[in-house]
């Protein structure tokens, strides 16, 4: 090929990369954060050792809960998220309780970094940092220590302060 040519291919090339990037990181931004809920407007599970799992999953359907499940698990039992699907699209239905109880929390002692990109204000690089901290600093012992991590300050705090615990009962 003469060198004539090798400089509008080279650009096109480039072209081809960056739109290709732009494409693919919108697409993927963590933007938004995961919606985990408890509906009452679908078929609900009539036992409460048992959790309906629906939307971008490829077994939509019933399944067995064990105290010790992740909601990972859950997901994998249900054959997994469909291919390219939004994991924000699976809705988790678990049998009504009858007595008042507080919503579930995430325990920054025991997340893993994506149920931590799922808190709102948390990115995959701040969840890594909360990670690493308590890698080297042990367990967080309150809330407040959570402002001792990178990039985290008292407005993230307050605005994931409901969200979060660092005991398994809260």
């Amino acid at each position: 090929m003469t060198s004539k040519l090798w400089t509008p291919l080279t650009i096109l090339l480039v072209v081809i990369i960056a739109l290709a990037s732009i494409i693919a990181w919108s697409r993927f931004s963590a933007s938004r954060a995961a919606e985990i809920s408890i509906a009452d407007d679908h078929p609900t599970p009539e036992m409460p050792d048992e959790v309906y799992i629906d939307g971008a999953v490829a077994s939509p359907g019933r399944y067995p809960l064990a105290a010790d499940d992740t909601i990972e698990t859950l997901i994998q039992a249900a054959g997994g998220s469909t291919t390219n699907s939004d994991s924000r699209l699976i809705t988790l239905h678990v049998a009504s309780i009858e007595e008042e109880t507080s919503p579930q929390r995430i325990n920054l002692n025991r997340a893993e970094l994506w149920l931590l990109t799922a808190l709102p204000g948390i990115g995959e690089e701040r969840a890594q940092a909360i990670i690493d901290y308590r890698t080297e600093h042990g367990p967080f012992r309150s809330l407040s220590e959570l402002t001792r991590v990178s990039g985290i300050g008292i407005k993230t705090l307050e605005q994931i302060e409901p969200l979060i615990t660092v005991t398994d009962w809260s």
